[in-house]
């Protein structure tokens, strides 16, 4: 039988400990039903991919299985599905059992949906989670306007850049966070105002200078931790508006009380006891099929563009170096491991 090579998640730890490469997983002989064999031409990572490697024990997370979830590449096997051999697809796994960190993958065509023409397969691969965890929180969640003014913390993060792009598609007023050097890059996707979070504590800033009106609607794309944001928002997000949160993994108790303050003071404690006066909401994204297609059209509309910050080959080394770029968190857009060339 065929075998093939992938990264696998193999313990509890940092990604140099914890993702051995493997050469000997095989072509099942039978492709599952209602799933499709994808040849895998790139894969983007995500930061929740070595995130649950430090939080999770293996049994909760039902390693050893392959690493990511976001892919682009090729149909081999359609197995009856929409698709033909020979398609190019993008999408993403809805399941670590699914990983897309290999040569071949195995999902649910139902997880997939035809490339943008207008895209590289490198491209490609950074799109599902980030654009839909971002259209689904504007859009779906915060039931964003056009003429509102939109404030997205965490501008230069993959959800953030898409978020940015989905906002002023909308024809939304869009304020942003990011280090100063990524100014120019929010820029020039139509933010119309620029914060600088490291100048500045940015609740100081946004108390002492409150925007006027006052934000329709609060996105955190970088998930932070720090309940301040939040806690202070009824000085700068305006009555009946939403604070979302992307949400992330505590790394530490500290992280995981600053977490749990926001679920509290947002989701249990009422106003009335002393809660905080504006709502509060985490986006849970959804990878159907409509939502992998609501992707697609938005790329090949051109309201959202691809942001690649890097591009590593398949081999360990450069893996590697890959994970240690997205754990700085000072990626400006998808952190891609390309496995094969375009066709």
């Amino acid at each position: 039988m065929a075998t093939y090579s992938a990264y696998v998640a193999i313990q509890k730890g940092n990604p140099s400990q914890a993702i051995e490469f493997k050469t000997d997983l095989q072509l099942p002989k039978q492709v599952p039903k209602d799933n499709v064999l994808v040849k895998v031409q790139a894969t983007a990572l995500n930061p929740v991919g070595y995130k649950l490697l430090r939080s999770l024990p293996n049994f909760m997370a039902r390693r050893p299985h392959v690493m990511e979830q976001d892919v682009a590449g090729i149909i081999v096997d359609p197995n009856g599905s929409e698709f033909s051999v020979g398609d190019k697809v993008f999408g993403a796994s809805p399941s670590p059992k699914f990983g897309t960190l290999a040569q071949y993958a195995v999902l649910p065509s139902s997880c997939l949906a035809p490339k943008p023409t207008n895209v590289s397969a490198v491209e490609a691969a950074g799109l599902a989670t980030v654009v839909a965890t971002a259209y689904q929180a504007l859009v779906t969640n915060l039931h964003i306007e056009s003429g509102q003014t939109v404030f997205i913390n965490g501008g230069s993060s993959g959800v953030g850049l898409s978020a940015v792009q989905i906002a002023k598609f909308m024809g939304c007023k869009v304020v942003a966070t990011a280090s100063g050097k990524n100014k120019e890059l929010l820029l020039s996707l139509g933010v119309d105002e620029f914060i600088d979070y490291t100048e500045a504590p940015l609740v100081t800033r946004l108390i002492s200078n409150p925007p006027s009106p006052k934000f329709h609607a609060i996105f955190d794309a970088a998930g932070i931790t720090d309940p301040a944001l939040y806690l202070n928002s009824a000085s700068y997000l305006a009555p009946g508006g939403a604070y979302l949160t992307a949400g992330t993994l505590p790394k530490d108790l500290n992280e995981l009380g600053g977490m749990l303050r926001q679920v509290f003071e947002g989701m249990l404690r009422p106003t009335w006891l002393g809660g905080v006066s504006r709502k509060y909401g985490m986006v849970v994204v959804k990878l159907g099929k409509k939502d992998i297609e609501t992707v697609g059209d938005l790329v090949s509309k051109g309201a959202v563009k691809p942001i690649v910050d890097s591009v590593y080959s398949f081999d360990r080394d450069n893996v590697m170096k890959a994970y240690e770029k997205l754990m700085t968190k000072h990626a400006a857009g998808k952190v891609v491991v390309k496995v094969m060339d375009e066709e």
